[in-house]
């Protein structure tokens, strides 16, 4: 059984065989987003960010996912979560993760794949991996703070929305770094797994929408820098628990992006969170949400090329 295990109450299960139906989320959520909504004509978008304000994701650290609704890119966290990224890296270069399909899809929630056999129940033939819940923060970490809620510290890891201790409670650690992890805003990947902690293996997920009730359940290993819509597009399932029961969406092809062919190889620019264009943006998301200001709603421009 892979998934989500049931944490709570509000928690789905992310993997195997299906939560119950009290685990599921609301039974009357929001309107779909996936359609594209048209601004009034008042609205002029802010011009790009000059050049020094953009960042080259590492092709390396590039996971390139074709689906049958189009390609979504994903920067892998090593950082994060380096022994979950290195499965990632390891099943797609073996070619594990093709023709597979998105089994279990929750709108509002999430898209599950990464099941050979579709059913929520398969696995890789690699041994299950141990959790990566949280990670240590040390002070030359590449981590950019948005806001300071009450003991703790948010904002990015490179594109990874993350959640960590005050840089002031590294002088009270042996090793002189605190605890940070991923936040499950729109876009991060998570991985699933039994309801047993150290259970994960081959089947993943991405977010369609936050979900804040995963963070330090599931380990975080990456995010979405292009193609949410994708995610967002992919058949939402028409069983029990979000299950797709026929003719679902698949994964044509996943590899990371250093081991294509150069002229096949895509390249991604995303804001730098260490960049004054981000600073302006966090500034002007601040002022548009108020106090429902969240770091969930920043989101973090890209250029593919």
């Amino acid at each position: 059984m892979r998934g989500l295990a049931a944490i709570t109450a509000t928690v789905v299960m992310l993997g195997g065989a299906p939560a119950q139906a009290q685990d599921a989320p609301p039974a009357n959520p929001a309107p779909a987003a996936t359609e594209a909504v048209t601004p009034p004509p008042s609205v002029v978008p802010p011009p790009p960010p000059p050049p020094g304000d953009w960042r080259t994701v590492a092709a390396e650290n590039l996971l390139v996912i074709d689906t049958t609704k189009g390609r979504v890119l994903v920067e892998l966290a090593p950082l994060a979560a380096p022994l979950h990224v290195e499965r990632i890296r390891l099943l797609s270069r073996a070619g594990f993760y093709d023709g597979v399909a998105w089994h279990r899809v929750i709108d509002w929630f999430m898209a599950q794949t990464g099941d050979p056999l579709g059913t929520g129940e398969g696995q890789s033939w690699h041994p299950d991996l141990v959790a990566e819940f949280t990670f240590r923060r040390a002070a030359d970490t590449p981590f950019v703070p948005v806001a300071q809620p009450q003991g703790a510290l948010v904002g990015f890891m490179g594109s990874l929305p993350v959640q960590t201790q005050p840089d002031a409670a590294m002088a009270l650690t042996d090793d002189r770094m605190v605890h940070g992890w991923g936040l499950y805003c729109p876009g991060v990947a998570g991985m699933a797994r039994d309801e047993a902690v150290n259970s994960a293996n081959s089947q993943f997920f991405l977010m369609r929408q936050a979900y804040p009730a995963l963070e330090k359940r599931y380990t975080v290993w990456g995010a979405v820098v292009s193609g949410l819509d994708v995610v967002r597009a992919i058949k939402v399932g028409d069983g029990a628990n979000g299950m797709v029961t026929a003719e679902p969406d698949r994964m044509t092809r996943v590899r990371i992006a250093s081991d294509l062919p150069e002229a096949e190889r895509p390249t991604v620019q995303v804001m730098d969170p260490a960049s004054q264009a981000f600073r302006d943006l966090v500034t002007r998301t601040r002022a548009e949400k108020g106090a429902d200001f969240s770091v969930c709603d920043i989101v973090l421009p890209s250029n593919v090329g």
